[in-house]
C-alpha cells in the first residue's frame, strides 16, 4: 500500500516534461521536505515506470543514478537518450539545459 507521501512523490514525477530531468533534491524542495532520501525511495518504488516517468530524475551531479525498472541503468539511460537527453559516462550531457526546474515550469 502506498504511503500519501510516495503518491506526492508520483504525481510529481508527472509534472516533468519529456526531454528534461530534475534531481531527487529539486523534487523534495518542490514539496516542501527535507526527506530527500525518502523522495529518493518514493521514486524507486514508482509502480507504473516508465509511464510515471522515474527515470527524468538524477542526480544533483548529473549522474544517473538508480533505476528500479526492467533492464537497471541501462533502460533509464535509453529511456533519456530516447528523449533527446545524451548521456556520456554516466552523466546527463548539458545538464543545466536539460534541467527542470519546479518553480520556473519550464526549466
Amino acid at each position: 500500500m502506498a504511503t500519501e507521501f510516495q503518491k506526492r512523490v508520483w504525481k510529481t514525477l508527472e509534472l516533468i516534461p519529456e526531454g528534461r530531468v530534475t534531481t531527487y533534491g529539486a523534487i523534495a524542495a518542490y514539496l516542501d521536505t527535507k526527506a530527500v532520501r525518502a523522495v529518493g525511495s518514493a521514486v524507486g518504488k514508482n509502480p507504473k515506470a516508465p509511464e510515471v516517468p522515474c527515470h527524468r530524475v538524477v542526480k544533483a551531479d548529473g549522474r544517473l543514478g538508480n533505476y528500479s525498472g526492467k533492464g537497471g541503468q541501462t533502460t533509464k539511460r535509453r529511456l533519456l537518450e530516447n528523449e533527446g537527453v545524451m548521456v556520456k559516462e554516466g552523466r546527463i550531457v548539458a545538464f543545466e539545459e536539460h534541467f527542470f526546474d519546479f518553480e520556473k515550469g519550464d526549466g
